[in-house]
């Protein structure tokens, strides 16, 4: 039975209070289940909102004993075990209607190259609460976001990193500067075009986030392309279910070596969540490795890739933007394959600075924003 927020809890027994669906069906709440969602001073640090109790001490044969409710929308439940906890039927419709891979955030809005309107909101360094829950719902949606006016002062996107959660140093330090160099240690060094990848697919864990600040661009190549690879993911797993399930299955060894660091992690190019969800991609052609397989299961995998790899960089997927001085690019790099057209040095500078941020920042940050914003418009109601 799916609950969703238009549902309601009923008393349906004496002793049992249930999760009513729309179309009329109920679904009985585990005594458990709501024992661990006791808030009272006895059963949680109110404070941390940390349980004080193990819940795996509670008895398996919890029963509810009586129910009773004080209030509109409110139960008092007893327990089995002697205790009684108040309940906020809000609270217990709003867990109850997540998805088991929910992250409690806007659910992604999958697209493709006809992708016309890009979020593309005016930067400021002191949003209001509002404006800045409009960027990260743009974000959380559609994977990425790229901000207008940005200053181009040297290690600005650091600043707009820390807006948003915490920046990642790696071995390319905490900042890291994208323009062609002689002797590059990376081809994202270099002027040469890079198709759709993801990036750091040998760390373990991989960066989430990826900033991208555009100081100076005086070349008339050099524009940065997206592809939304949960997109492309899907219409494969739609199209050729098989080569999918081969993409998700197989695991890939990447590897990253120079001078002073090398990095190998293992990840499938599709990877799925406990249930079967996308969870994150992992594709960058220059660097993966496939194990030795038997030569039937080598050979589906190469196809399978090959399938995956000629969507990813079809038109009908991919976006391209000119990514101007002042510009910034913020990607889910978990989720989102980046690229760019080639460009000749010989114009002009184009000059990029970058740096990573995990993918929980901006997800923390869209909660702590609902919460403020939803106390302070309950604060107006009440006034």
């Amino acid at each position: 039975m799916s609950i969703h927020r238009s549902g309601s809890l009923r008393i349906t027994a004496p002793n049992e209070l249930s999760l009513v669906a729309e179309d009329g069906s109920a679904l009985a709440l585990h005594p458990l289940w709501l024992r661990e969602r006791c808030k009272d001073a006895a059963s949680m640090d109110l404070r941390t909102q940390q349980r004080l109790q193990d819940p795996s001490d509670f008895p398996l044969e919890l029963r509810i004993t009586a129910i009773s409710q004080p209030g509109s929308g409110i139960y008092r439940i007893r327990f089995s075990d002697g205790h009684e906890g108040t309940f906020s039927a809000a609270d217990l419709l709003e867990e109850a209607a997540l998805a088991p891979n929910s992250h409690d955030c806007p659910a992604p809005h999958m697209w493709d190259g006809s992708l016309s309107k890009l979020p593309r909101p005016r930067w400021s360094a002191t949003p209001a609460d509002s404006e800045l829950m409009s960027w990260l719902e743009a974000f959380l949606g559609f994977g990425f976001i790229i901000f207008e006016g940005v200053p181009t002062q040297p290690e600005t996107v650091l600043k707009v990193g820390a807006q948003f959660g915490f920046v990642r140093e790696t071995n390319f330090g905490a900042l890291f500067d994208v323009r062609s160099t002689p002797q590059a240690t990376d081809l994202a060094y270099t002027s040469v075009a890079l198709d759709p990848h993801t990036d750091n697919p040998y760390r373990a864990p991989v960066p989430g986030i990826q900033l991208l600040h555009c100081l100076v661009n005086e070349t008339s190549g050099g524009l940065s392309t997206l592809v939304d690879g949960f997109a492309v993911a899907q219409a494969l797993r739609t199209q050729h279910p098989g080569a999918f399930d081969i993409l998700a299955s197989t695991p890939v060894r990447f590897k990253y070596i120079d001078a002073d660091t090398e990095l190998t992690a293992n990840a499938s190019p599709i990877e799925l969540d406990v249930t079967g969800a996308l969870r994150a991609i992992h594709f960058s052609p220059r660097l993966d490795f496939v194990p030795l397989f038997a030569a039937p299961r080598l050979a589906a995998y190469y196809q399978a890739r090959q399938l995956f790899d000629r969507r990813l960089r079809a038109p009908d997927f991919e976006i391209r933007f000119l990514l101007a001085a002042g510009d910034l690019v913020m990607f889910d790099n978990c989720r989102l394959l980046h690229g760019r057209t080639g460009f000749d040095p010989a114009e002009g500078l184009r000059h990029l600075q970058g740096c990573y941020i995990d993918i929980d920042g901006p997800r923390s940050l869209y909660r702590v924003l609902r919460r403020r914003l939803r106390d302070a418009g309950a604060a107006r109601r009440s006034a």
